[in-house]
């Protein structure tokens, strides 16, 4: 399965794609050889890098790590792939415009039933790929552009983003294993599931959590590639596999969590399915 990485933090500040650790395992330490992309957010835009070959054999990926942009929200994704060939069509993470800001997602796990489910009554988001994560994420905003389009230029609440996002989630859990990350810019939700644990089992967590601030004594990220500003800095971090020695938190299976400047602004246990139909 693949593997995802995010961060949220107060002020911009780097990740070295905390990438060092994460793309050693796209392809070295890990299978994860079918690809890679990060997405460092600023404002209502991103810059978005992506390539279909592995992240361990990556000279951007190393250029990255030493040189990539300060953020405060960062998204990243390892690929093994598991639907659609591995070209950059089907590589994460996936983009696209609604409500004038960048949105970005991207998905561990396989949902072979998602074609059946999952339909897109206009053309406003196409899937370029063959995936079932951009199918996924094209539907997502579909459901969402109704709440955008209402908000008429302005932001929809945190709660009511929230809201939307648990509900689909919850949908499409039934399918296959669905932990995704996803932002707009202006928040980042984390939906845990299940994945391939390292015995080869199935099972939670499929997400991890760690936050911490500045202010806390004797926090050392170096080894994650996260520089901490000399300021009262928030930071959280979400990745499949812990990428420090520290106890980070297993997520709970099928919660949904929102976060904002570095902080969790609310957590949603996992939703029963049946709420609303997928469009």
């Amino acid at each position: 399965m693949c593997e995802l990485f995010a961060m949220s933090s107060r002020y911009p500040t780097t990740v070295g794609f905390s990438l060092e650790t994460l793309a050693r395992r796209g392809g070295h330490d890990g299978p994860h050889k079918d690809g890679w992309g990060v997405a460092y957010f600023e404002d209502r835009d991103v810059f978005l890098l992506r390539e279909s070959s592995p992240a361990a054999e990556s000279d951007l990926v190393r250029f990255m790590e030493e040189n990539g942009p300060p953020s405060n929200l960062v998204l990243s994704h390892i690929r093994l792939a598991t639907q659609g060939d591995p070209a950059l069509r089907n590589t994460q993470p996936f983009q696209r415009e609604l409500g004038g800001r960048a949105h970005v997602f991207a998905h561990n796990g396989n949902m072979p039933g998602i074609k059946r489910q999952c339909r897109l009554d206009s053309p406003r988001f196409t899937p370029v790929g063959e995936t079932d994560s951009e199918l996924a994420f094209c539907t997502l905003l579909q459901r969402l552009g109704l709440l955008w389009d209402r908000a008429k230029g302005t932001t929809p609440t945190v709660e009511s983003r929230l809201e939307l996002v648990a509900d689909f989630a919850a949908w499409l859990r039934p399918l296959g294993p669905f932990n995704f990350v996803y932002s707009d810019g202006d928040t980042l939700f984390v939906h845990s599931d299940r994945r391939k644990q390292d015995d080869g089992e199935e099972r939670p967590p499929g997400l991890h959590l760690l936050v911490r601030s500045s202010n806390q004594q004797a926090v050392d990220l170096t080894q994650s590639g996260v520089m901490l500003a000399p300021v009262a800095q928030e930071l959280a971090l979400v990745a499949s596999v812990p990428l420090t020695d520290e106890p980070w938190e297993p997520i709970g299976e099928g919660e949904v969590i929102a976060l904002t400047k570095g902080l969790v602004w609310a957590r949603q246990p996992a939703a029963a399915a049946g709420t609303q139909a997928l469009v």
